[in-house]
């Protein structure tokens, strides 16, 4: 019997498969990547030591992928004959919500909030009974408003009742102290700090490298990697290094340091160690960071589908409310991440993957285009959700009478655009490592708009690919980036991208009036004969 295997198309020729189906089902494309390749062609050509260059390519492929991760958002919508003024809101929204989530606080271990300092009893005020201080102690006041950096010896410990200004009474526990605090004050903080029995400094020995150690007597093995320690100097000030690990060693602590402990370090430098506090582990916040960018695109969706309301409107006001939520959620201030995710989340957007070190490498961003972009192509072209979006695009009414649940359908292009906005702003934060809520994401739903427009997306809707917004988006990029090589004001950016959005609009309307064209003179051919 001969039992012969079925042929099945290897994954390569499915690919190239779809890739031609692409082609077959967008023709805009074709012009869109000859217009690509010719601003390719043309900054090669004039500024080739500039444009060539492995950053700047490498830059263009990361600015196209995290605008890229927007276009393909927005599609979704347009394809349906929506719009979304309000991803630039999302993005900054995003970048503030995954700042906030994600934020590390650090703080001595014992550290105490003082509710009153009081200079002419040596004495300073704790909130609520605290046992962790005892005679003999050594502390450090730090954080007040009048009363300046104290470091002393704890000489009795009382549990009081404190009246404060207003004279409600609450429990709390007096200090005192050997030296008098130089003011009196109603702010600050009370940490012990310890000597250091011993030390080493950086030593590099060829191609060895011994790191920085300090010793503290007793067993502090509460600390941590990556906690710090702060260590203080009676006159010189004081710094604070990152801990790489710790051991106990014959009743004391022995603690690696990340960097050199510097030259000016002697024995009279005491610490206090310190503990990193992350407010949300890295998948709790990204993933709450989605979650709310997909409830906010659920919420535009029912607005325009249950409600009636115009998707312009509806997204407007979503630009304004997110931008002013954002300002209000940190105070206006500009939330950054610094280099606490350098090595872990932080390098999904800055990273990239290079073939030799040093060298050209492609950003790990772009892969992540490439991916959403493959699945949103597939979703589009190759499901039948997908085909009913195009549908809904086309006619709702023809669509609705159809059978098709088009409410959902609605719902579920506005999810995908907020959620894919949500992970671009994510990118965009970390990638800049900073967010300035005033100004972060501003005008970037009109980048995503005219890439889309550009890349075959008809506002009217039920028409565009996947494959065309990403090319639109290369060749808004390209643009962008011809005008800072060229040496163009960068003031004319804005105008680059308005004439764009408006030629695409041009183009689209002329393409389907010539294509109505060809149908009627194609009908008429056969009504003749």
């Amino acid at each position: 019997m001969n039992s012969k295997l079925p042929n099945t198309p290897t994954l390569l020729s499915s690919v190239r498969a779809f890739g031609r189906s692409q082609l077959r089902g967008n023709a805009k494309v074709f012009g869109i990547a000859a217009l690509l390749l010719s601003l390719w062609l043309f900054m090669a050509l004039t500024v080739p030591g500039s444009f060539l260059l492995s950053n700047n390519i490498e830059n263009l492929l990361r600015r196209t992928a995290l605008f890229g991760i927007l276009g393909i958002g927005v599609a979704f919508v347009i394809i349906t004959s929506g719009i979304d003024l309000s991803i630039g809101s999302v993005v900054c929204l995003s970048g503030c919500l995954l700042a906030l989530f994600l934020a590390v606080d650090y703080e001595p271990f014992d550290v105490q909030t003082v509710v009153k300092v009081r200079a002419t009893e040596q004495s300073v005020v704790l909130a609520g009974p605290v046992d962790a201080f005892r005679s003999g102690d050594q502390v450090r006041y730090f954080g007040g408003r009048r009363a300046r950096n104290l470091m002393a010896t704890v000489t009795g410990v009382e549990k009081i009742t404190f009246r404060d200004e207003n004279g409600n009474a609450s429990d709390a526990t007096e200090i005192r102290l050997d030296q008098a605090p130089s003011n009196d004050d109603t702010y600050g903080k009370l940490a012990k700090y310890y000597a250091i029995t011993a030390f080493q400094h950086e030593e590099t020995s060829g191609e060895a490298e011994t790191p920085a150690t300090i010793t503290l007597a007793g067993d502090h093995s509460q600390i941590a990697f990556r906690d710090q320690v702060t260590l203080v100097h009676p006159k010189s000030g004081l710094k604070q290094i990152s801990v790489e690990e710790i051991s106990l060693r014959g009743g004391e602590t022995v603690i690696t340091l990340k960097t050199g402990l510097g030259s000016k370090f002697t024995a009279e430098w005491v610490a206090i160690p310190i503990e990193r506090r992350q407010r949300m582990p890295i998948v709790g916040g990204v993933a709450l960071v989605l979650l709310i960018g997909l409830g906010l695109g659920c919420l535009h969706g029912l607005l325009v589908t249950k409600l009636g309301l115009q998707p312009f409107v509806v997204t407007l006001c979503g630009l304004l409310v997110y931008r002013g939520v954002s300002r209000r959620l940190v105070n206006d201030q500009v939330q950054g991440f610094g280099n606490e995710y350098n090595e872990s989340l932080s390098a999904l957007a800055q990273g990239k993957w290079e073939w030799a070190e040093g060298g050209f490498g492609v950003p790990y961003p772009f892969f992540i285009l490439i991916i959403l972009g493959f699945c949103a192509a597939v979703f589009l072209n190759r499901t039948v959700w997908g085909r009913y979006m195009q549908a809904l695009g086309r006619n709702v009414e023809a669509t609705r009478y159809s059978g098709v649940n088009t409410d959902r359908m609605t719902v579920l292009a506005y999810m995908v655009c907020t959620g894919l906005a949500t992970i671009g702003g994510m990118l965009f934060a970390l990638d800049s490592n900073s967010v300035s809520p005033s100004s972060f994401g501003s005008f970037f739903e009109l980048h995503a708009i005219a890439a889309a427009v550009l890349g075959g997306c008809s506002l009217r809707g039920g028409e565009g690919g996947i494959l065309g917004v990403l090319i639109g988006t290369a060749v808004m990029q390209t643009l962008n980036n011809m005008i800072v090589l060229e040496g163009i004001s960068d003031t004319l950016e804005d105008a680059v991208i308005g004439l764009v959005l408006l030629l695409g609009v041009i183009a689209d309307v002329l393409f389907k009036r010539m294509v109505a064209k060809r149908r009627a003179r194609a009908e008429a051919r056969r009504a003749a004969t």
